[in-house]
């Protein structure tokens, strides 16, 4: 992966549904060829799916909390992953360090939906204890982190290593 495969993975985390062509020009190559570096990029599991960003309020998900888990000693991490996966209100799943042994972000309609999910969520075989926290607002979420594709690796200034 080079600098121009950088640029163009930070273009389509910015805005997915770029054309090849508005690609090819803010990088500086032809729309064949940007339609070329993608698709390896893909091939190569380095792009993995494209998706739309949708508003969870204006979608009936109005309340959003972070949800340490703790599991128990004899818990295996594997299952306890697999069945908060199978919970449509986990929204995201971390594996963390530190006393909790993940962190899910879960999206619900109402705090009564909230205290249903934890419930659930409480319940899994290998959950020992939560501690949940609710989100008040959102400042910025999936926001685009660019900083370091524009660089080879192990630069941190952005130029070529020497």
């Amino acid at each position: 992966m080079d600098h121009v495969d950088r640029k163009i993975i930070a273009e389509l985390r910015t805005n997915g549904r770029a054309s090849y062509a508005e690609l090819g020009r803010t990088v500086g190559l032809s729309a064949s060829s940007v339609h070329e570096r993608v698709g390896k990029l893909e091939a190569a599991g380095v792009i993995t799916g494209y998706h739309a960003v949708v508003d969870a309020r204006a979608v009936g998900l109005g309340v959003t909390a972070l949800v340490g888990i703790q599991p128990t000693d004899t818990a295996s991490d594997d299952d306890v992953a697999v069945a908060l996966g199978e919970l449509d209100e986990v929204e995201s799943c971390y594996a963390v360090a530190g006393d909790e042994a993940f962190v899910v972000k879960v999206r619900v309609g109402t705090v009564d939906d909230l205290e249903l999910a934890l419930g659930r969520l409480r319940r899994i075989d290998g959950v020992a204890r939560t501690h949940t926290t609710v989100v008040l607002s959102t400042r910025f979420e999936g926001r685009p982190n660019n900083t370091s594709l524009g660089r080879p690796a192990g630069d941190a200034r952005g130029g070529v290593a020497s």
